[in-house]
């Protein structure tokens, strides 16, 4: 072979395609699929992917191809805001004090990347807001009284169709007829209304534990129960719980996540109806999905309180916990653990959210 040949341009124009062929795999199939803060890394690449990562259309995209959790929005007592990064070289907000907003906040509920959030003055308005693009929205004032801590479950699921975030924020209140009811707000119609539906009952609705799954909104209560509101038909009934336990969506239905000493288990509602069957009926509501034991034991040191959970976030393939100064992160289908260091006490609100440069 002569050593000296030049590579022949019939390959150079092969090499040539086989790394622009590279670059679109990448850019198309893989940049969609990654969190917020890395996307602002990567945009530094090349002037092809600022370009990419820039453009209105790719931020929908990523919104609806990046769901994972990716850390917390922690609230301690005093009000200080702060961010818990699940992994600090992938995922971070620019300002996780949250100062753009026009006034001080307190950290409500997320959903998919938007964060809700409740001003300390006037009416105390809602405010809808994507950290990582610093945009927010202002919500009209409410027509019900939703108290000091309201239990708010933000409602958004991405779609390819809708290029703007479509969402619902449903709010459950104490009622005067001494029961709940609910009154939602949609982004679609841009107003407050109070669905007919009232929920009688002597159970204490937690506020900070709602949950959204599959068109219905799920809250942990005072007496072990779970409480839920069918956005469809706005129906309210109560299912029963398997203890003190966490609620979450994993694969489009509710599951709730039990910690007992060093016993982690994940259980499935597969019926929520049981209560209604006949009393010889075989049919579980709850089946256990995942059990594992962890290296560490949780000791029951307070009371079972929304504002105490160990078990902080379910959903997905992700169970995270909080235990001492550290948050641990347990992937059910790689079984694998991760853990954060968090200077965070047990008295912080903490609020997951995802990293998503969705539009509002």
């Amino acid at each position: 072979m002569d050593r000296g040949k030049k590579p022949s341009k019939l390959l150079a124009n092969k090499n040539s395609k086989n790394h622009m062929d590279l670059q679109d795999i990448i850019r198309e199939s893989a940049l969609p699929f990654l969190p917020a803060k890395s996307l602002r890394r990567f945009a530094g690449v090349c002037r092809e992917w600022k370009l990419q990562i820039s453009t209105p259309f790719f931020a929908h995209n990523q919104s609806y191809s990046f769901r994972d959790v990716s850390g917390f929005f922690c609230q301690s007592p005093s009000g200080a805001l702060s961010f818990v990064s699940l992994n600090q070289m992938a995922y971070g907000v620019p300002d996780p004090s949250l100062k753009f907003l026009p006034e001080p906040v307190d950290i409500r509920c997320s959903s998919n990347g938007l964060l809700c959030c409740q001003g300390r003055t006037g009416y105390r308005a809602y405010y809808i807001c994507n950290p990582v693009t610093q945009k927010w929205k202002k919500l009209p004032q409410t027509t019900a009284n939703h108290g000091t801590d309201p239990a708010a479950v933000l409602v958004f699921e991405p779609s390819l169709l809708n290029f703007v975030a479509e969402y619902k924020l449903v709010v459950s209140f104490a009622s005067d007829l001494d029961g709940y009811e609910f009154e939602i707000y949609s982004s679609i119609d841009g107003s407050w209304r109070i669905s007919a539906e009232i929920s009688f009952g002597k159970m204490k609705l937690l506020p900070r534990t709602g949950v959204h799954v599959n068109g219905v909104v799920y809250w942990s209560s005072s007496m072990g129960r779970i409480f839920s509101f069918d956005l469809s038909c706005e129906r309210s009934t109560i299912i029963n719980n398997i203890g003190s336990s966490s609620l979450g969506a994993v694969n489009g239905k509710l599951h709730a996540a039990c910690l007992l000493g060093s016993k982690l288990s994940v259980s499935e509602l597969s019926n929520a109806y049981t209560n209604t069957m006949q009393m010889n009926s075989s049919a579980k509501q709850w089946q256990v999905k995942h059990a594992v034991t962890l290296n560490f034991s949780v000791p029951d040191l307070y009371p079972r309180s929304y504002d105490k959970e160990t078990v902080l976030f379910l959903g997905g393939d992700v169970v995270v916990i909080r235990h001492e100064k550290k948050l641990i992160s347990y992937n059910m289908k790689t079984k694998e653990f991760t853990e954060v260091i968090t200077e965070e006490d047990i008295y912080s609100r903490m609020v997951p959210y995802v990293n998503s440069l969705v539009e509002i």
